[in-house]
């Protein structure tokens, strides 16, 4: 178990309070946003959820299995 705590980065914290804290004030922090801040940040979000799923694609368009039809009858 030693070994496996000292390859942890040091600037990692297991403090369930703090936490809960850091949550709390980054929520505080983007309530206080303006609306458009808001809407550049979800535009970022975006952004990075469509070049994670470009960044995947080939792996599921390689090989795909059609499911058996169940409801034919011989």
């Amino acid at each position: 178990m030693a070994e496996i705590s000292a390859t942890i980065p040091q600037l990692m914290s297991f403090d369930f309070d703090e936490m809960v804290r850091s949550k709390q004030a980054l929520r505080r922090r983007l309530t206080a946003l303006p609306i458009v801040e808001k809407l550049r940040l979800l535009d970022a979000l975006r952004e990075r959820a469509v070049a994670i799923r470009g960044a995947n694609h080939w792996q599921r368009s390689e090989a795909q299995e059609q499911p058996p039809d169940y409801g034919k009858k011989s």
